[in-house]
């Protein structure tokens, strides 16, 4: 299977045809999924926020109705904030197309380096880096697929580019989704997650559904949630907690995205992010099989 990766001696790009197939279907892949006509903008879940003194939105998009159901409509469509770990499905993605990870099961060996994290601390393959978000692992896929080709591929997929249609250049080719140079709308990162479910992304479809795998934790008789956390800081010094995934229950999917914020920088948003993105769901009536 030959994929794209990269340039070759003369500097020329190297498509396949199916390279150009999937950028074709990708050229709106990133563009904002709400609309007026399609928003319910609810106040409920403040009081999860106010709970633990964080700011920030949540969307929950029912893929039956159409309708997206938002907290703090504003930030959800027009505020851009660093990926972090969530850049993570879109590194995976890239990294499998490309040929640079040969499959999730391609152990790369540990740097040696102790890190505050002691899951990142061994030899990992790309499922289990992929659920305890190792830095290290992505950041050597990042630097194996190199510079020219993720920056074609974010070009390609408009990743980041916010309503006034920038496009976000990389910085440092192992540090750009954490450093914030390249951002993304919390209405973009819900709409990836979408896109992925149904294997709609620029990839091949069984590159997809190994990323799927890899984000679903939760799966019994009432519903399966699969999702990707992600956790930084904002060009202001803000602690940046993320979520993005979906639910599912009775073959019925809906996709959210969590955003939230502290002005603490040292704010632990570990397993904040989670509490409240269950409280929400649960508020709404998930987790009961009956949705």
């Amino acid at each position: 299977m030959n994929n794209y990766n990269g340039r070759d001696k003369t500097g020329s790009l190297k498509r396949n045809h199916f390279s150009f197939l999937f950028i074709g279907l990708a050229l709106v892949m990133m563009q904002a999924s709400c609309t007026q006509n399609n928003v319910k903008e609810d106040n409920t879940p403040k009081k999860y926020f106010d709970a633990h003194q964080l700011n920030g939105c949540f969307a929950l998009y029912n893929n039956g109705t159409g309708l997206f159901t938002v907290y703090n409509l504003k930030r959800y469509r027009d505020s851009t904030y660093l990926p972090a770990s969530t850049f993570k499905i879109i590194n995976s993605l890239i990294g499998l197309q490309t040929g640079k990870i040969s499959s999730d099961s391609m152990v790369i060996p540990w740097d040696g380096i102790t890190r505050n994290i002691p899951d990142w601390n061994k030899d990992l393959n790309m499922y289990q880096a992929f659920r305890v978000s190792a830095v290290p692992y992505y950041q050597e896929v990042a630097r194996r697929i190199g510079k020219d080709t993720m920056q074609f591929w974010l070009d390609s997929l408009k990743y980041g580019a916010g309503k006034d249609k920038k496009t976000y250049k990389i910085s440092k080719i192992d540090s750009f989704w954490l450093d914030n140079t390249v951002k993304i709308t919390p209405d973009q990162n819900l709409g990836i997650v979408k896109k992925l479910y149904f294997d709609e992304l620029p990839f091949f479809k069984v590159y997809q559904q190994k990323v799927k795998h890899a984000m679903l934790f939760e799966d019994n008789s009432n519903y399966r949630l699969g999702y990707k956390t992600g956790w930084g800081t904002t060009d202001k010094g803000h602690a940046l907690g993320w979520i993005v995934g979906w639910i599912e229950e009775n073959k019925h999917p809906y996709f959210f995205v969590l955003n939230v914020e502290s002005a603490d920088p040292n704010y632990d948003m570990k397993d904040v992010r989670l509490k409240i993105l269950k409280d929400i769901l649960k508020e709404y009536g998930f987790f009961q099989g009956a949705m």
